[in-house]
């Protein structure tokens, strides 16, 4: 099958440090070139992949900071540029939130979306009411949930490459891990805590946006001070195996309804257990007392801290392995673009 995978400019694919959605096209993508369909990704330059790439910006908006750049801009020129090769694929997978909407309504048939973040923001249900001929794909069920009438066609979890992480049978380092993004939602001052009344060290490796800066500068930093307490900062792919590894489990004390939690599933591929709070995506990704332990408040955090050694970490990576490798993922999403051929066909053998 001839499939385009267009994919946000933010990051390179893979991103060289943080960046979640590009990753997991980049996985995706692999695993469909794997499976042996001509794939072609649309994306930024210092891109790897095994894909066709077509690059229509040179550099990743965000290693580009130095310059004066428009991520509007950006991306309608690489929208164009798919539109105008659009008669040469089957199906045009987008992972760029609904930009693609006024520009390909007349074949909205032959395309798959794929929505990576939060969907409770005010403006979007009259959005995906306008446009609701394209095919939705969700990365969780309680992601659906603020926008229950969209055009959903499936829900698809993500999934990552096992050999892109080596699994630890045990911890090496004793610590807990908290590895993402520095943001109020993110709650890096419940893992602080957590670990505080634990009396357990925490290794936190995290990138800072400058949207975030103030709050990290006034909430978090005053924390760091601590001796339990290792600030490592922003990690890139070639890290997170002996970083996560090494974890006794990985703190995700989230406090918002976060979509998916790529993060989570690093964890378990690495053979660590999650201990998250029940919120959003976690019941649906977290196995409770198999890859992780699911929380409700501080307290039972840190029963969980103490408790989280009587799971098995070789049973944590088989859970990554039964539901969450790109292979598995993509096997779901070739079903859905065959499901999309189909119904294309039989629409225009009626027609005719």
């Amino acid at each position: 099958m001839r499939i385009a995978q267009v994919a946000p400019l933010y990051e390179a694919v893979p991103p060289k440090m943080y960046g979640g959605t590009e990753r997991v096209v980049a996985h995706l993508t692999d695993a469909l070139v794997d499976q042996g369909h001509e794939v072609t990704l649309f994306a930024a330059g210092e891109t790897q992949t095994k894909a066709t790439l077509v690059a229509t910006r040179a550099r990743p908006l965000r290693l580009d900071s130095g310059r004066l750049n428009s991520d509007l801009a950006s991306h309608l020129t690489m929208i164009h540029e798919v539109r105008r090769r659009a008669d040469a694929f089957d199906v045009i997978h987008f992972h760029v939130d609904l930009i693609h909407f006024p520009f390909f309504e007349d074949m909205s048939e032959r395309t798959l979306t794929t929505l990576h973040g939060r969907l409770d923001i005010d403006d979007l249900r009259g959005v995906y009411a306008r446009w609701h001929s394209y095919p939705l794909v969700s990365i969780s069920s309680s992601q659906r949930a603020p926008l229950p009438d969209a055009n959903w066609y499936a829900t698809v979890q993500h999934g990552m490459l096992p050999d892109h992480y080596q699994f630890s049978p045990r911890t090496l380092g004793g610590y807990l891990a908290f590895l993402g993004r520095i943001s109020p939602e993110k709650r890096p001052d419940r893992a602080i805590e957590i670990a505080k009344a634990a009396g357990v060290p925490l290794k936190i490796a995290a990138k800072v946006d400058a949207v975030d800066r103030a709050y990290f500068d006034e909430c978090i930093r005053p924390l760091l001070g601590h001796p339990l307490i290792d600030f490592v900062g922003e990690i890139g792919d070639s890290e997170k195996s002996a970083f996560l590894g090494g974890a006794r489990a990985l703190l995700f004390p989230i406090d918002w309804p976060e979509p998916f939690g790529l993060v989570m599933i690093e964890a378990m591929a690495c053979g660590t257990p999650v201990i998250a709070w029940r919120c959003g995506s976690v019941p649906e990704v977290v196995e409770h007392g198999v890859s992780g332990l699911i929380v409700d408040d501080i307290a039972g955090a840190v029963k969980a801290v103490h408790g989280i050694g009587e799971l098995s970490r070789t049973r944590v990576r088989r859970a990554f392995d039964e539901r969450f490798t790109a292979q598995a993922m993509a096997n779901r999403y070739a079903r859905l673009y065959w499901q999309l051929v189909g119904n294309r066909r039989l629409h225009e053998s009626e027609v005719a």
